[in-house]
């Protein structure tokens, strides 16, 4: 049965056209994922179906009776309440049917000896008990309390009042109440914002499982993928519906456009061949040839024309290191930090080599981003020990963008940083950003939280280091722009060190995770999927395929996860850096073995034995040199073809 149909919705706002003959329809039962780039008009249209705003054309329908329920990016409440008194509003209808099934039983305490009357209040009562058992009457204190703990809500904070949250937390309350009010037809407008990894994995799992309707808006490609039998995408005033999750959404999309761009040539070069013909006829200039370019000229004035197909605008960038560092980058022993006698984090301990892409994931507060503003000494630490390797040049992306200078334009916050280059090279990189025209010489202060984010990464794509620590890297970022930022890492040479929720950028872009908890710091190989597999495993009671392993066979593994991750080119480097390490250690053992072959050597005992220990480490090194160099030189075939 079809809940929500939307049929040829068009929204102007002055003279810009945001939606046009928007057509969307949603069976009840349905989970929807609607898509687009920031300003595409999600938003309106989600205000649109709950009437808040109209169309100025077309209409929305909904089933009679449906009821809706809809959580904004800036959900916000206002009340003197405790968190759990404010979610118990929620069930006040139950609580009063509650508080009328005590007052039918004092009434048939007082009534037990008038048969009558006993039999037309038990009548009443047990009509009002089903109804009470089917709403869940005796279910809402424990649904309440699930809620609070899915969503990171319950201890000390549900006895908090209202007033005094957070954003994020007053946001997490509206979905709480969402949720628990159970409406027919969900609207969830970047549901996962201000969760952290524990409270979305939740709420995938308490949508997979909703019985209403779900239309959502989300960045989060990982919860699409989890959530959605379907998608929506709008792109420059349409709306296009999809089968399937976000991954099957993106291969038919860019099969479509493969498909419409091949019939768009293909009708191109058909109307090139007729109007070839009849320049031709018309060069015979005979009364029968005037015809027959007539005749077609007609024809191919009633052809129906195949638009181009245009894609929105999408940013494109690289990021290159200027050097390449030694194979040790970054090492941190017995670091602990806290803050006014709580301790965030203690004894962390990270080896990170050339070549490493590893994810920093954990609760909020549990101290990622405070980590990497004490590698970069934005901080100091209560203890430990933070060194570098030999070149390493470290590169900062700070999710709240305090190296941005408010009140310079933009052209003038990169210039600054860069002033060597040229103004058109300036704005070149800038245009690479989507940041074009007169974008340029607006003021940071008045930038929206994505372009920031662009700003930022403009900046560090031109410094070209060859360690970046990113923090939050995929806030405010639309999806295409988080995949051309996947793409750009993928082939980045250097060593990467991330923080972030974004589990779908975590599987793309990690070869290894590192959760931090409140309990200490555990390190797991692979991606966040493997991170996954990992801990169900532990659950499960598996046994640990690392248990029985030697700390070389352990090295072997994490060497090998981080070779697949580097880019062709990058491995190509390595092959040729391998092979001349390999001629180096070839000499120094020739070299070595030349004295052991001198009689004169063994006249002095601890000179041979030098010389022999120096050999077997030699011997030992050069083997290493050779197993890393096949692995490298496989891999590096693999990705050539």
């Amino acid at each position: 049965m079809v809940l929500l149909s939307v049929q040829g919705v068009t929204k102007m706002f002055g003279v810009n056209c945001v939606l046009k003959d928007i057509n969307l329809t949603l069976k009840q039962g349905q989970r929807m994922g609607l898509v687009g780039v920031n300003g595409s008009g999600k938003s309106t249209l989600f205000k649109i179906i709950v009437g808040q705003d109209q169309p100025d054309e077309g209409t929305v329908s909904l089933v009679k009776g449906a009821r809706l329920g809809l959580l904004t990016q800036h959900a916000d409440i206002q009340s003197e309440l405790t968190v759990y008194q404010e979610l118990e509003r929620v069930f006040e209808p139950l609580k009063a049917m509650e508080q009328k099934l005590r007052d039918l039983e004092a009434r048939m305490a007082e009534e037990h000896q008038d048969e009558r009357a006993m039999m037309a209040l038990s009548e009443e009562y047990d009509r009002l008990t089903r109804r009470f058992e089917d709403a869940g009457g005796y279910e809402w204190p424990s649904r309440i309390a699930g809620v609070l703990a899915g969503l990171g809500l319950s201890g000390e904070r549900q006895h908090q009042r209202v007033g005094l949250l957070s954003g994020g937390e007053k946001t997490r309350l509206c979905l709480a109440k969402i949720l628990l009010q159970q409406p027919d037809l969900l609207l969830l407008d970047e549901p996962t914002n201000h969760l952290d990894l524990s409270a979305t994995q939740w709420l995938e799992d308490t949508l997979k499982k909703y019985k209403g309707t779900v239309l959502v808006v989300s960045h989060d490609r990982y919860f699409l993928n989890a959530v959605c039998d379907s998608m929506a995408e709008l792109s420059m005033t349409r709306l296009e519906q999809y089968e399937g999750n976000y991954d099957a959404f993106a291969r038919q999309r860019q099969a479509n456009l493969e498909r419409r761009l091949k019939e768009y040539n293909l009708q191109q070069a058909e109307i090139a061949r007729q109007q070839a013909i009849i320049a031709r006829y018309r060069q015979f200039n005979r009364e029968k040839s005037i015809r027959a370019a007539e005749s077609r000229e007609k024809r191919l004035e009633k052809m129906e024309r195949v638009e181009r197909p245009v894609e929105e605008h999408k940013v494109r960038f690289s990021f290159e290191a200027r050097r390449r560092t030694g194979d040790d980058v970054l090492m941190i022993k017995d670091l602990s930090k806290g803050f006014e006698g709580r301790t965030l984090f203690e004894h962390f301990s990270l080896h990170l080599r050339s070549g490493d892409r590893v994810a920093l994931i954990g609760p909020n507060g549990v101290g990622k981003s405070t980590l990497l503003r004490i590698i970069m000494k934005e901080l100091p630490g209560d203890s430990g020990e933070i060194q570098f390797g030999a070149n390493v040049d470290v590169g900062y992306y700070d999710q709240q963008q305090a190296s941005l200078h408010p009140d310079k334009d933009v052209l003038n916050e990169v210039w600054d940083d860069f002033p060597r280059m040229e103004p058109d090279q300036v704005r070149g990189a800038l245009a690479l950003f989507l940041l074009t025209g007169d974008d340029v010489f607006q003021p940071i202060k008045t930038l929206s939280g994505g372009e920031k984010g662009r700003v930022a990464l403009a900046k560090l794509m031109l410094r070209k280091d060859n360690l970046l620590l990113l923090d939050e890297p995929t806030n405010h970022l639309d999806m295409d722009s988080r995949e051309v930022l996947e793409h750009a890492l993928d082939d980045f040479d250097g060593t990467i060190l991330t923080v972030s929720h974004d589990r779908y950028f975590i599987n793309r872009v990690a070869n290894r995770v590192i959760e931090m908890t409140p309990e200490g710091v555990t390190e797991y190989l692979g991606n966040y999927d493997d991170y996954l597999e990992k801990k169900r495993r532990l659950a499960q009671g598996e046994d640990d395929p690392a248990q029985g392993k030697t700390r070389t066979e352990l090295e072997k593994e994490k060497r090998r996860a981080r070779l697949a991750r580097e880019s062709q080119k990058a491995l190509k480097q390595r092959v040729s850096d391998l092979e001349k390490r390999i001629a180096d250690e070839e000499e120094r053992i020739a070299a070595l073995e030349a004295r052991m072959a001198d009689p004169a050597t063994y006249q002095d005992a601890a000179l041979a034995q030098s010389l022999a220990q120096d050999h077997r480490s030699a011997q030992q090194a050069l083997e290493g040199l050779y197993e890393e160099w096949e692995e490298a030189a496989l891999l590096a075939a693999e990705k050539e073809g």
